[in-house]
């Protein structure tokens, strides 16, 4: 069960590493994108209206891609197994996202050396501020905030629970995956203050992110060799409104004590200064480690789940064959060669 799942988690990285994200036409992510868009409409008169029809849009709208990922490896295992696990791994990979995320980062740290005006343009596939009066400093400090919360978004979010369920049910943990990934699409694409159709995604996104935001921050502490900054970041790491998103950015900002800053939003360890070029470069080499330390983690959670299984079958076994199995006392009629037949009573057995 465990060399299954790893062997998927690396064809999801394999892909990964190969091919980056499908175009937009290919992307499952993106039509799951285009139906939100549908969604996204005044259905009602009042703002309660709309938060009540955006509760019903983050319960269900999420269900589409896990219902169709869990489907097409349910259908695909009635084929063959490895036809089922291959399919799983490639849900794994749609719902993931490292190369694409690394690469636009490192397009924008070049590009403030000396092309703002391209370094303004690509960020904005990283963030949805306003960036036409950053300086190249603060460009490069939205990216390398981008980068470290996307990290939870854009992997450890969706390969975690895909881990822990894969020795129980490829078909859930695929499933899993996509849910996840539907969630957080929801949330970029609707939970903003000012939608409130979006107020019930933005939510159900803070329940779904709070452990793989932690988690990712310990992924940056461990890569960075210094389990020090995890414990600093608390500081500034409930700054930002998300109670999430702060956690992998202080973690980082401390990691290589630089500062990382949003107006009016946060101040991340604000006594360091603002990266240079070569802290980005740094960044992104730690965001990339960081990532293989998660991938290491979810090793350890997969080995772990297919050990509780394997206990739980065994436990089960156990119980089935310890169980007493009531039978009846039987009477046996044997010749005896003195004084003919004698009765002997034998319990539990009747011939």
């Amino acid at each position: 069960m465990t060399a299954t799942t790893v062997a998927m988690i690396a064809l999801a990285l394999g892909l990964d590493a190969l091919i980056g994200e499908p175009r937009n036409a290919f992307h499952p992510v993106a039509w799951f994108g285009r139906l939100v868009g549908v969604l996204d409409r005044e259905w009602a008169d009042s703002d309660r209206g709309q938060r009540l029809v955006g509760l019903a849009v983050a319960i269900l709208a999420p269900l589409i891609p896990a219902g169709a990922a869990g489907g097409a490896v349910l259908l695909a295992t009635a084929v063959h197994p490895l036809a089922g696990a291959a399919v799983a791994g490639v849900v794994l990979f749609v719902s993931s996202s490292l190369r694409s995320l690394l690469e636009l980062t490192e397009t924008v740290l070049e590009a403030t050396e000396g092309d703002l005006e391209t370094a303004r343009h690509e960020i904005r596939g990283l963030v949805g501020r306003d960036v036409s009066t950053l300086s190249p400093a603060e460009l490069r400090s939205a990216a390398l905030e981008s980068a470290s919360e996307n990290l939870a978004d854009g992997l450890v979010a969706t390969m975690l629970p895909f881990a822990v369920l894969a020795p129980l049910s490829l078909p859930v943990a695929a499933a899993a995956a996509a849910w996840v990934k539907g969630v957080n699409t929801l949330d970029s694409m609707l939970g903003y203050p000012s939608k409130p159709i979006g107020t019930a995604s933005a939510r159900l996104d803070d329940l779904v992110m709070w452990l793989p935001a932690r988690v990712s921050a310990l992924a940056i502490a461990l890569a960075a060799g210094d389990v020090g900054s995890l414990r600093r970041a608390r500081a500034w790491a409930r700054t930002p409104s998300s109670p999430n998103s702060g956690w992998p950015m202080a973690t980082l900002a401390c990691a290589l004590s630089v500062r990382l800053v949003k107006a009016g939003a946060y101040d991340l360890n604000p006594e360091a200064g603002l990266p240079t070029r070569a802290d980005g470069d740094r960044a992104v080499r730690l965001v990339r480690f960081a990532a293989a330390v998660a991938v290491v983690f979810a090793v350890v959670l997969a080995a772990v789940s297919a050990a509780v299984l394997e206990a739980s079958v065994l436990n089960g076994t156990a119980v089935t064959v310890a169980a007493p199995i009531p039978t009846p006392a039987v009477t046996i009629l044997a010749p005896m060669p003195t004084t003919g037949a004698t009765t002997v009573a034998i319990p539990g057995v009747r011939l």
